[in-house]
C-alpha cells in the first residue's frame, strides 16, 4: 500500500532535490522515498528527525 503526501518545498530546496535525483538517475519521487527511508531506518533516526526547524 502507498500513501500520497503533498509536500511543499522552497524553490531552492526543490532545485537541489531535483538535481540530486537526476545525478542518481532517479525520479524525484523515487529519490525522496530513498532519502526518507534512509532517514527513518538508520540507527538513532528518531533522535534526529526533529532537528530541522524548517
Amino acid at each position: 500500500m502507498t500513501k500520497h503526501v503533498n509536500l511543499r518545498l522552497p524553490d531552492d530546496v526543490h532545485e537541489k532535490a531535483v538535481a540530486a535525483a537526476a545525478s542518481d538517475d532517479r525520479s524525484l519521487n523515487s529519490w525522496l522515498i530513498s532519502v526518507v527511508r534512509r532517514a527513518t531506518e538508520s540507527p538513532g533516526a528518531s533522535d534526529r528527525l526533529g532537528d530541522d526547524p524548517a
